[in-house]
């Protein structure tokens, strides 16, 4: 294993460094210290995430590729949440309501860098220290965003925080995945989510607290199925043109909430979270006007959980560390 870095570009005068893993077989991530960024992931010479390959595109891009998020990942409706009998108000930076952490969350920031290498893996982690009054959200937050690559092809990404008061935590990685080669379109990208339910959105896509079964719509993907029928069938039965919808999952560290793949190659990634939700989204990265070539993940407890009873518990309290997982593990058969 090893780890190299170069200057990926700069940011408000800062260089900005980006981080390549590289395993014993060659194929490689790399990281990008703004916004803690997974920016490509190669394997056998195929890259399979989105990626840009300057820093300028990150930073002028409205999707998030491959940005962590966070304090809290998805929406906040009307950017208010009351947390320990107090209610507080939050940077409200679409519709009104507290998107992807506001407009001064994880995604937004310059984090400081280590690394560490072994012998079958190898990682960069990225730390911050967020004031309350830098993102308006209760607690001065320290902040930790490790990716560990190894000779298995397994990226993990672990978070985890550490807070002066109690306020919320719900980080993800914003991920976009193809599989294909040239990932043009997404034609032969096949899909399987551990799930039988989605939760019920709003206009505004903020959830509403109920829940929509599965089976029977073009949004069940309980058995692999590629992605272009299932847009078809959303399209028939609900004249909706796009997925950006959240899945219950049960969380597991050893069965993967989904798993996506290539019906052209062997190519496979599962993913693996112990949270209770996932977000899927498909986009064209590089032209709306086009055909989706990418689907998002983000694995994450259900989003709005602090509104809604029984979506899970995102508070952290002073005094105590909460961490949370999701790994990618690539395969091929």
């Amino acid at each position: 294993m090893q780890i190299t870095a170069d200057i990926f570009g700069q940011h408000d005068g800062q260089d900005v460094y980006r981080y390549t893993i590289t395993n014993a077989a060659g194929n490689f991530i790399q990281v990008s210290a703004l916004g803690a960024t997974w920016t490509n992931f190669n394997v056998n010479n195929h890259p399979i995430i989105g990626h840009f390959d300057n820093l300028s595109d990150y930073e002028a891009t409205a999707t998030c590729l491959g940005k962590s998020i966070g304090r809290v990942a998805g929406r906040i409706t009307k950017a208010k949440a009351t947390i320990d009998g107090k209610e507080y108000h939050f940077d409200a930076n679409e519709n009104g309501n507290t998107l992807h952490g506001g407009p001064h969350g994880f995604a937004n920031l310059v984090w400081h860098a280590e690394q560490s290498v072994r012998e079958h893996d190898a990682s960069v982690t990225f730390s911050r220290n967020i004031a309350s009054s830098e993102d308006n959200f209760p607690g001065d937050l320290d902040a930790r965003i490790t990716y560990t690559f190894t000779d298995d092809n397994d990226v993990t990404i672990n978070f985890s925080a550490a807070s002066t008061a109690t306020t919320l935590f719900n980080p993800t990685c914003h991920i976009y995945w193809n599989l294909t080669d040239g990932q043009k379109n997404l034609d032969d990208q096949l899909l399987q989510i551990n799930s039988s339910r989605r939760l019920d959105l709003a206009s505004d896509k903020v959830p509403t607290g109920k829940f929509t079964d599965l089976a029977g719509t073009g949004y069940d993907f309980s058995s692999a199925r590629d992605v272009p029928s299932a847009l078809a069938d959303i399209k028939s039965q609900y004249n909706k043109d796009e997925i950006d919808d959240i899945y219950v999952v049960k969380g597991s560290a050893t069965e993967p909430i989904a798993i996506l793949s290539d019906k052209s190659s062997n190519r496979h990634v599962a993913i693996y979270s112990e949270r209770n939700g996932l977000v899927v989204y498909t986009a064209n990265l590089s032209d709306n006007s086009k055909p989706f070539n990418a689907v998002a993940t983000e694995a994450q407890t259900l989003p709005d959980a602090i509104n809604h009873d029984g979506f899970g518990d995102i508070t952290l309290h002073p005094g105590d560390l909460k961490s949370y997982s999701i790994k990618y593990h690539y395969y091929e058969e």
